[in-house]
């Protein structure tokens, strides 16, 4: 998947993340939808990034895995001020 930041930043999500990273995403995708406030989503990242893929534990937040939880927080933000 093609993923592309506010300031035209694109990454793709197959080559540049992990399997454990992108999981984590697809977590935060619908968590970014559905959370009622960003202390919420923030709960989310941080309970995601602890448990890992399958319970397999922590996944390191990679100068690219912040990037894209940092825009999606933006992202929830704004949906928030809505």
């Amino acid at each position: 998947m093609i993923f592309t930041t506010r300031e035209g930043k694109i990454i793709d999500t197959d080559k540049d993340l992990t399997p454990p990273e992108r999981h984590v995403i697809q977590k935060l995708f619908l968590w970014e939808t559905l959370a009622t406030s960003i202390e919420q989503f923030r709960e989310k990242t941080q309970h995601a990034l602890k448990m890992g893929w399958n319970n397999s534990g922590p996944i390191k937040e990679t100068s690219t895995l912040k990037l894209i939880i940092n825009e999606l927080e933006k992202r929830v933000m704004e949906r928030l001020k809505k």
